[in-house]
């Protein structure tokens, strides 16, 4: 066929030419030996490039009316083991013969590319191109383009190239150190399968060969072999697809990971086939993970609810990529297409996953909170609000070798109960707590331990600034109503006996003392009425 190249001499006309000519499928020993006209040779003409590889040329005429720079390149996709470009001049010599592709060791002069530059005069030519991969993701179609023009459609394919690599690689990490961390299968499954679409779409592109030197075709179509099975343990785990809860999707799921482990099988048997039967295992995850993702939303769980949208834009955009054997003819290829659908997917899982470490973190708060909720309980006085017996025994175990313990013992308690009332006895003690905890502000701590005994703590020591504030308290309370107030008390500083035990009895006896000397001062004619003695 005659392919006709437009352009006029002295203008630069920006224009992007597909190359459309007759294929040809050689055997795979079959070698070029500078034949000008494939059609008599005993190649087989086809009408296109089979998916499932082999060794293709292709033979096309073109006419350049406009001298310059031009770049051979290929449409629809860049995963191509090796390519061969014969340029041939009207009295059938040999103008150009450039070659590269992933598996040959070739540096690329456009970066991401499989460009190759020629400068030609106006003139006639035949191309000869040649194809030899074990398997291709899409039709590869031969064009050219002006060099200014080519320079900047390819812009766009590399940056989506170098922007979605960085960003599955960066959440890769991520997943990876969550999994490491919290040892959760959902995330290390997660990780694994990003790590497997890193590997094809970085291969594929000609990130790992130019820039690692990783040369190895396979890796186009193995890692997805084992990405498509650890996105169906992901789909299990993070929607809790359970034995006991849903019988059905986890015999689907168990299912489906034997077909997956029996197509990993077929592919090395079969290996030409393997970038096909990758195609067959991702519709089948896809199409489990939005079955999945259905039913647990319908349940009612809000995490399924956030995958959903994250799967069916997935579900989309990959079965496109799957099903779709050329491209729209811009300068992205298939694999652009599919890095785009699994980084959608990507994003989208994580605000999914995000949610739920928003979840747990709350659940984590509340759960603390009812927990300190419920430490505050067991530590305070219900009827006072003052810290209990529990709570003393934690405050001694921190009180400083100056601090003293004070215990008291509050009179007239039952005189209260039995002529107004345990409400009065109760206001009674409210009354004596309120007191006391004000007389002794920030500089101690007031507890009740039951009944009418009482407890401070104070970490300076000051017998008699303690005594003092009782007798404060005492004197507010005798103002507020209750005339017949009075209490006893006993101090010990804490350094007095290393055995806190012995400091607690110590003050107990001393508070019993102070109660039998009051008791006898009480017995004096001149004495009508209880106070607070020393």
């Amino acid at each position: 066929m005659l392919l006709v190249w437009l352009g006029h001499p002295g203008k630069s006309i920006k224009i992007t030419c597909e190359i459309t000519g007759t294929w040809y499928q050689a055997p795979p020993d079959w070698a070029y030996r500078g034949q000008t006209d494939l059609a008599a040779t005993d190649l087989q003409p086809v009408a296109k490039v089979s998916l499932t590889g082999g060794q293709f040329w292709q033979q096309a005429e073109l006419e350049v009316r406009t001298a310059g720079r031009y770049v051979l390149d290929f449409k629809n996709t860049s995963g191509i083991g090796r390519f061969r470009h014969i340029l041939l001049g009207a009295n059938g010599q040999v103008v150009a013969d450039v070659g590269g592709g992933i598996q040959a060791d070739v540096a690329n002069p456009f970066f991401l590319r499989h460009g190759r530059e020629v400068e030609l005069i106006p003139s006639h030519y035949q191309l000869l191109t040649q194809l030899e991969s074990p398997f291709f993701l899409a039709e590869p179609r031969p064009y050219m383009d002006a060099l200014d023009s080519y320079r900047q459609t390819i812009k766009q394919g590399t940056a989506i190239t170098l922007v979605c690599l960085g960003l599955l690689l960066g959440l890769m990490i991520y997943y990876t150190a969550i999994a490491l961390v919290r040892k959760r299968l959902s995330e290390a499954m997660y990780a694994l399968f990003i790590l497997g679409n890193l590997l094809f779409n970085g291969t594929a592109l000609l990130v790992f060969p130019e820039l690692l030197g990783m040369h190895w075709i396979y890796l186009v179509s193995v890692p997805i072999l084992f990405s498509n099975a650890a996105y169906v343990v992901f789909v299990m785990s993070l929607l809790e697809i359970r034995q006991g809860t849903h019988p059905r999707l986890r015999k689907a799921g168990l299912a489906l990971l034997g077909l997956l482990a029996g197509l990993v099988v077929l592919a090395i048997v079969k290996p030409n086939w393997s970038l096909e039967i990758d195609r067959y295992g991702v519709g089948a995850f896809l199409s489990y993970g939005l079955v999945a993702g259905l039913v647990r939303a319908r349940e009612g769980s809000v995490s399924a609810r956030y995958y959903l949208c994250a799967i069916g834009a997935f579900f989309v955009l990959g079965i496109w990529t799957i099903t779709a054997s050329s491209g729209d003819g811009s300068s992205l290829f298939i694999e652009h297409m599919g890095l785009l659908s699994v980084s959608v997917e990507v994003v989208l899982l994580a605000l999914v996953l995000s949610y739920q470490f928003g979840q747990l973190y709350r659940d984590k708060e509340n759960a603390l909170e009812r927990m300190e909720h419920s430490r505050r309980v067991a530590r305070t006085d219900a009827l006072t609000g003052l810290p209990n017996r529990v709570a003393l025994d934690m405050a001694l175990e921190t009180l400083p070798q100056h601090g003293c313990l004070t215990f008291i013992d509050l009179d007239g308690l039952k005189f209260y109960n039995d002529q107004f009332g345990h409400a009065r006895g109760d206001e009674r003690l409210r009354s004596f707590a309120y007191h006391l905890d004000k007389q002794l502000g920030a500089q101690a701590q007031a507890h009740r331990l039951g009944g009418d005994e009482f407890a401070i703590t104070c970490v300076h020591g000051g017998e008699a600034w303690i005594a003092t504030a009782l007798e404060q308290a005492v004197a507010h309370m005798c103002a507020s109503g209750f005339e017949f107030a009075g209490a006893s008390y006993g101090s010990v500083l804490i350094h007095e006996h290393p055995s806190l035990e012995e400091v607690k009895r110590m003050a107990d006896h001393r508070m019993y003392d102070n109660k039998r000397h009051r008791k006898a001062q009480r017995g004096q004619p001149q004495d009508t009425h209880e106070g607070l003695q020393s």
